[in-house]
């Protein structure tokens, strides 16, 4: 199997340096020298590009596009057109118009459009998902995710689109259903045309209740989801990759229940890898990826009617 990626930066490094390793790495592409330079070392002898059109007639079976989210339309669109099955990092575009013509762009090629949501990957927040669909902690009421550090600091995308992606992600995942309301309250402190902290509330029509703190303007690393159930209460913490159930409750009558916590699944896999792999098992049996394009479509437009609402 043969798959470029387009795209070397800070984050496409680390997906050559996976699909190397995984012996499917067939060529790179990036506009700046000194990050093709970077890839021929992690990989001698890899074939570099300065423009990605240079590989859409090769012998390609799929391609990688970890470019800005401002490109990732136009850079898919033309490999989904070139017979190319094509994975697209996060966010899949800026527009829920743009999302929608790549889904279609692919259904009508036949060719296979996967959206880079890691942490649909994560063990952790699958062993969740399969948790709480099995009942184990009765009737959910609330999800709360929290993605906060001192971040890079985007131009053109707000803090929602760059850090709160894969959470809306992992929100629709765990809710399994299509939010009916879309609240957000965020402040742009650094400039006034891009948010940089924001509360993002999604109701849903079960009654569930979803709610993401993202911010790149905050003086702590926080990285975890909070489950609040009938039978207790769930904490993911990403850094430690742990799993902790707190058998805390409130009953009927209004009296607190502590019966103490205890870890329920840890785990160290490499999430990246997962899911490149998933990516490449797709391609070969031509099954539908977890995170298809359908899936990146219902993120673009959460995110999308999230400004429209903050903007009100």
């Amino acid at each position: 199997m043969n798959i470029a990626i387009i795209g070397a930066g800070n984050w496409g490094i680390n997906i050559v340096r996976n699909l190397h390793e995984l012996g499917v790495l067939a060529a790179v592409a990036d506009q700046e020298e000194s990050l093709r330079r970077r890839a021929e070392e992690t990989c001698p002898g890899l074939a570099t590009f300065a423009d990605y059109r240079e590989l859409l007639e090769a012998d390609l079976d799929a391609v990688v596009v970890a470019t800005p989210a401002q490109t990732h339309h136009e850079i898919a669109k033309a490999f989904l057109e070139h017979g190319k099955d094509v994975l697209v990092e996060k966010p899949m575009t800026l527009t829920t118009y743009d999302a929608g013509d790549l889904v279609a762009t692919a259904d009508h090629t036949g060719q296979l459009l996967m959206v880079g949501h890691l942490l649909l990957y994560d063990p952790a927040i699958r062993w969740l998902a399969e948790y709480l669909r099995r009942g184990e902690m009765g009737k959910v009421y609330s999800l709360h995710q929290e993605r906060t550090k001192l971040g890079r600091a985007r131009p053109v995308e707000n803090v929602l689109w760059s850090l709160g992606v894969h959470d809306v992600a992992v929100l629709l995942h765990l809710a399994d259903e299509v939010p009916c309301d879309v609240r957000v309250t965020s402040h742009a402190c650094l400039r006034t045309t891009v948010e940089d902290d924001a509360y993002l509330h999604l109701d849903f029509p079960s009654g569930l209740k979803g709610h993401l703190h993202s911010s790149w303007l905050w003086p702590e690393d926080r990285r975890s989801l909070t489950v609040i159930a009938e039978k207790g209460m769930l904490i993911l913490d990403e850094k430690t990759r742990k799993v902790t159930r707190y058998h805390k409750t409130i009953d009927a009558e209004l009296r607190n229940c502590d019966g103490g916590s205890e870890v329920v699944f840890e785990d160290r896999g490499e999430v990246l890898r997962l899911e490149l792999e998933h990516f490449i098992e797709c391609v070969r049996t031509r099954a539908t990826p977890i995170s298809d394009g359908r899936n990146g479509q219902e993120v673009v437009r959460i995110l999308e009617e999230a400004c429209r609402a903050g903007n009100r």
